[in-house]
């Protein structure tokens, strides 16, 4: 990385970052009410690039950032210069944009920072971090001239500095309970603020199947809905070597016999919902090639994801109690039983006796609590302290502060048949990914 880069993002990280930030005695962080104005001034004086090309906008409790890797993945199958924007990145920031399904190069990003920069005396406010970032992709898109772009969600949905995109398609994948502290304490108001992304006139393709929670979303005036279980879904499957083999129908057209190379059933729920986004933003089915092609391409790094053998070692970002769930289920489903050892750090807003509870902390045969590489760090005591409550026997855990040293160490007792995972924060899995992970840019 050259010097110019090194300072440009310096200058990016003085800017506040929601991601990095603790919150104190369990207050709120939100200590000003929630705007868009700040990223829609910032676009203007970039030029409104997100009005140049048109977007899919992405939103969900858990699974969006799958399913926004497989919509773009599907539309670049077709053919379609296609960008995708995703959060929060696992190692590099130049990850959270791409282009083509490669992240940004060194010099685009630092040139358009620097644009940024020059543009920020201009502003009434100061931006965010995750506004500057946002507004980095929305102009690069614009500058390589994508004809469509995939965008993830950051938070929410309402008040996320992405919903300055009108998404001729929205899609939800789910709501559950995550982030109250901004989002509200239950999934009624959490639906509220997803279907913020929700634009009179756009297509909606609605994963959350909760009748109660349909309303929400369907006041926000779509022209058309697409429903799970309706209009779209998993018709079969199957665990296969390395992934899943899949049926899937969308708008009345079958697909079987797709290899998605991703463990966990419910990645085919995110297949069918990718499928059916792109459906709808294309008017039309796919061919059978387009998606057996475009599905057998997806990766999601830090999803399930096998990074070594003898003893298995399986990264998964699993940051909330849904996502835990899905883990423990996959993990039970999909791989061989063997002696288990959870490497686990959380973040403070999360409850450790829950999430241990999720992953199934009693089942396993050791725990290592460790804190992730971030402010919001939860102390890897008060998780030991919640193995304890949970009835697991204090000499099978252990706490080793460095996420990396408590990796290395769970590696080093497990065995040749043991079971490795790291999981709890994408912090934590990053930081291993990128001690285990060669070559992966």
């Amino acid at each position: 990385m050259s010097d110019d880069d090194v300072a440009t993002r310096g200058w990016l990280d003085a800017h506040m970052n929601l991601e990095a930030l603790g919150v104190p005695n369990g207050k709120t962080r939100r200590t000003t009410l929630p705007t868009l104005e700040r990223i829609e001034a910032l676009t203007e004086l970039l030029g409104s690039p997100q009005r140049e090309y048109p977007a899919i906008h992405i939103t969900g409790t858990n699974g969006k950032t799958s399913v926004t890797r497989m919509v773009g993945a599907l539309l670049r199958s077709t053919g379609l210069s296609t960008g995708a924007y995703t959060s929060p990145h696992l190692e590099r920031v130049n990850e959270r944009m791409t282009w083509e399904g490669a992240p940004i190069p060194d010099e685009d990003l630092t040139a358009l920072l620097a644009l940024v920069a020059a543009a920020e005396p201009h502003l009434a406010a100061v931006p965010s971090w995750f506004e500057i970032v946002t507004a980095v992709a929305l102009r690069w898109f614009a500058d390589v001239a994508v004809e469509v772009a995939a965008v993830e969600v950051g938070l929410g949905g309402r008040w996320d500095a992405t919903n300055v995109v009108d998404g001729r398609v929205a899609v939800v994948s789910n709501v559950d309970v995550d982030h109250v502290d901004f989002l509200g304490p239950t999934r009624a108001d959490i639906a509220g603020e997803k279907a913020g992304i929700v634009k009179p006139g756009c297509d909606l393709v609605l994963g959350e199947t909760d009748p109660d929670l349909e309303l929400r979303f369907l006041e926000r005036g779509p022209d058309r809905v697409f429903r799970r279980g309706v209009d779209f879904g998993v018709l079969d499957s199957r665990r296969a070597l390395g992934g899943r083999v899949l049926d899937l129908h969308a708008s009345g057209t079958t697909y079987r016999d797709v290899f998605l190379p991703l463990h966990g059933a419910h990645q085919a729920d995110n297949a069918a919902l990718a499928l059916m986004a792109v459906q709808a933003f294309l008017d039309g089915p796919l061919s059978q090639e387009v998606v057996l092609d475009a599905f057998a391409a997806v990766r999601t790094p830090g999803r399930l994801e096998v990074v070594g053998h003898q003893p298995l070692v399986l990264l998964d970002g699993a940051h909330n109690v849904a996502g835990a769930h899905a883990l423990l289920r996959a993990l039970h489903e999909e791989f061989p039983d063997g002696p288990r050892t959870l490497v686990v750090g959380f973040l403070q807003e999360k409850d450790p006796a829950e999430m241990l509870d999720a992953l199934g902390a009693q089942e396993a045969q050791r725990i290592v609590c460790c804190a992730p590489p971030s402010p919001r760090a939860l102390d890897p005591r008060a998780v030991a302290e919640a193995a304890y409550d949970l009835g697991v026997p204090p000499e099978a855990v252990t706490v080793i502060d460095d996420g990396l040293e408590a990796v290395g160490d769970a590696i080093d007792e497990a065995g040749e048949d043991g079971q490795v995972v790291v999981t709890g924060s994408l912090y934590l899995v990053g930081a291993a990914r990128a001690g285990l992970v060669r070559d992966t840019h």
